[in-house]
């Protein structure tokens, strides 16, 4: 191939232009990443090996079935096909579990309150949010713990909802200044949707709490109507107590949900040594099991039910009996879970970006860094507990979550990949800058063109030469951090709740946040 050669294009308004570009908003198609991207570029299951775990899970629900079920889910599993053994566990037939495989739904979109931050969660698209119940606030001024409150819940879901890599915010710590349960979780969703506008996340203590948790949220979505026509809270519903036992309680919950049309995570956290077999593709077995358990039982009450696929094995430290969230083989055992829900087709998620360090540090960063990459590349629809969550799921920080913002930035760049078309092969560019042009590329109109495209710019992180640290100061990460987190703080919550709208919650819930 030969070249003509080309007129230069010179240099497109220098430092300057370059960075006025840099600053320009860019409307979506144009941002190197966003919610949604679609990822399942990494395998780290054959589909030999995907097949096996598939029949050994099949083989797990009709030999060993699943015990606890109350007496609702008894009477309609075992009217839909399942076998109740005199041992009292319920077993499922593989043609059943093909049935309601067939029933489920495919394409399950989570609402946000306002719309614009919805989430498809069709095929492989990837998003990232927070999760879990910390029971202690990360102090990262003094380094220490203390007890999460209501306030530090609300704190954390103005921040997500300031956070463009943040895309849900399912309740990432429980308020440990409400005594009482039914407080506390009508409490829960007031702060966050009070926070935020993106999707939420939450679950209940008792069946009887989820009556009245759906009358604040009518009043919230302005009618009953309304809610069911747009949910913008979800379940998230521990029905079993791994290993390969329905949670009671936890089922009623779910079946109060699904009347009250609110989307369902199915959530199975067995510990890989403990509560699920040490083995990494055993504890995927297990997992995969009680969620196709969880799929039956949902689509006997309401064939088509919005809900996600919720495998989350989690790993052990054999040595000292210490949960394992950032570690590899956290990492494998949700790339695979990934893999699993792809192979049934239903959106599904799992937990990643847990740091078991107790601070925001270095051990922080790549065990957090490790299992958010390898999610997103394996096209895991939901990531939860990506950002913030530290001492294996104890602790949460809101430091960590705005540094959790620019970590999320840089694995969504992994999952976008590498486009390769005429325009990125680069080509006419090259034969410019090489043939009579400036033998360089800044600069270009196609470098400054594509800078905002192609890459990704921390917010945070700190780029600069060793002479401009020092020049500005030596700054600190967690120190900017923090006045970040504080400024966002000091404006007044988007989302929060017009005054009528929160006079009328407050005559009817009693809420431990002050007005």
């Amino acid at each position: 191939m030969t070249f003509e050669k080309p007129v230069s294009a010179g240099r497109s308004g220098g430092r300057a232009a370059r960075r006025a570009a840099r600053s320009a908003p860019l409307t979506d198609d144009l941002r190197a990443i966003r919610p949604g991207l679609t990822g399942g570029s990494l395998k780290v299951l054959t589909e030999p090996e995907i097949l096996r775990i598939h029949h050994a899970a099949l083989e797990a629900l009709e030999r060993i079935g699943l015990a606890d079920a109350p007496a609702s889910g008894v009477a309609r599993l075992t009217a839909a096909g399942c076998v109740l053994g005199d041992d009292g566990r319920l077993r499922f037939p593989r043609a059943l579990v093909e049935d309601m495989l067939a029933l489920a739904n495919r394409s399950v979109t989570l609402c946000s309150r306002d719309g614009a931050t919805d989430l498809d969660l069709s095929g492989q698209r990837v998003h990232y949010g927070t999760a879990g119940a910390a029971v202690h606030l990360v102090d990262v001024d003094g380094r220490h713990y203390r007890d999460c409150t209501v306030q530090d819940l609300h704190d954390a879901a103005r921040i997500c909802d300031a956070l463009d890599n943040i895309h849900f915010v399912q309740r990432p710590m429980v308020c440990r200044d409400i005594a009482d349960n039914l407080e506390m979780d009508l409490n829960t969703i007031y702060a966050c949707t009070s926070g935020t506008f993106k999707h939420i996340g939450t679950s209940f203590t008792d069946p009887a709490y989820v009556a009245p948790a759906m009358n604040m949220l009518h009043m919230i979505a302005g009618s009953e109507a309304s809610w069911r026509a747009r949910p913008f809270v979800s379940n998230s519903n521990c029905f079993v107590v791994p290993p390969m036992k329905f949670a009671t309680e936890a089922c009623l919950v779910m079946e109060g949900c699904i009347h009250a049309g609110m989307p369902v995570l199915l959530l199975s956290a067995g510990m890989a040594g403990a509560t699920a077999p040490s083995t990494v593709a055993g504890a995927i077995v297990q997992a995969v099991a009680e969620c196709l358990a969880g799929v039956v039982y949902v689509n006997t009450l309401k064939p088509g039910h919005p809900t996600i696929f919720g495998t989350w094995p989690f790993g052990l430290d054999l040595r000292t009996g210490a949960m394992t969230g950032g570690s590899g083989e956290q990492a494998l055992l949700s790339a695979g879970c990934a893999q699993m829900h792809h192979f049934y087709g239903l959106p599904g998620g799992a937990a990643a970006g847990i740091a078991d360090s107790k601070l925001p540090d270095m051990q922080a960063g790549w065990e957090q860094m490790c299992s958010n990459v390898m999610a997103g590349l394996s096209g895991l629809n939901m990531i939860y507990e990506a950002a913030g969550m530290h001492a294996s799921l104890l602790g949460f920080c809101h430091e960590s979550l705005v540094l959790g913002d620019d970590l999320i930035g840089q694995a969504l760049r992994c999952v976008r990949g590498i486009e390769v078309t005429d325009e990125t092969l680069a080509l006419d560019q090259m034969a410019e800058v090489c043939l009579g042009g400036s033998g360089h590329y800044l600069g270009t109109g196609q470098t400054l063109n594509r800078m905002q495209r192609d890459y990704v710019y921390p917010t945070l992180g700190d780029r600069t030469s060793p002479k401009e640290w020092v020049e500005r100061g030596k700054p600190d990460l967690v120190a900017r951090a923090t006045a970040r987190k504080e400024a966002i703080l000091a404006q007044r919550a988007p989302a929060r709740f017009a005054p009528d709208l929160d006079l009328r919650l407050r005559d009817n819930f009693r809420i431990h946040l002050s007005a």
